[in-house]
């Protein structure tokens, strides 16, 4: 996969991702070449249209590199998991990685036409989570499978849900979101023992896909922190 700037290459590191080459487009010296040298991977320099041509970005940063994509492990049908159905935007799909991250999620489920978890664009907008958080590439197959297995999965509903958000129980389930044109997939629907939508507003039909999933995982976790300091 190829990434860009210093805290994505922090992050890789930090997690112990192979990285397999350095690209700068500055005079990097001193304390930052240190830093990329660090990574064990060959630096190289390039001037700055060089750099610029091929940077996937159109603001790119000033550093770029190449590294292998984090293995995944199986979800968990017992653990808390974030279900993506259908995202396509770089954007919100890194924003949940990133939100997972934060939040304890164990792992973040891409399912249908999602967004790649690991091209540039998203790699940028999880802010090198996705080289921390566990991220499955899987299909409603896989989801009966996890159902089968005893994973409890909750639906959110624009517009409506049939479970108090507050009070769903979500600290011990999955929550599966879809993208805002579309929704959740017929199949997904299918597999929810439930479904949840997020007070707001009543002029407000619904929240991007990115901010949805955060403000969920907020609920998850802070669920499970109230039951950690119950117990």
């Amino acid at each position: 996969m190829l990434c860009d700037g210093l805290r994505c290459l922090r992050e890789a590191m930090a997690s112990d991702t192979e990285i397999t080459a350095v690209l700068t487009a500055k005079g990097a010296g001193g304390r930052e070449l240190t830093e990329l040298q660090s990574s064990g991977a060959p630096v190289y320099g390039a001037p700055a249209e060089i750099f610029d041509y091929i940077s996937p970005l159109k603001t790119a940063q000033d550093i770029l590199f190449s590294c292998k994509i984090p293995a995944a492990r199986e979800a968990s049908a017992g653990a808390r998991n974030i279900v993506l159905d259908g995202v396509q935007d770089p954007g919100n799909v890194g924003t949940a990685i990133r939100s997972a991250a934060a939040f304890g999620i164990d792992s973040v489920i891409l399912i249908g036409p999602c967004a790649d978890p690991y091209g540039p664009k998203t790699a940028r907008a999880s802010m090198g989570a996705v080289f921390h958080k566990n991220v499955v590439q899987s299909d409603c197959d896989g989801l009966r499978r996890l159902k089968e297995r005893g994973m409890t999965l909750y639906g959110a509903a624009a517009g409506g849900g049939t479970l108090n958000f507050g009070n769903a129980g979500l600290s011990r389930a999955s929550v599966a979101v879809g993208s805002e044109g579309a929704g959740l997939s017929a199949e997904t629907l299918a597999l929810c023992a439930g479904f949840i939508a997020i007070p707001m507003e009543p002029l407000t039909e619904s929240l991007n896909a990115g901010v949805a999933a955060s403000i969920i995982m907020w609920e998850m976790y802070k669920g499970a922190r109230e039951n950690y300091v119950n117990t």
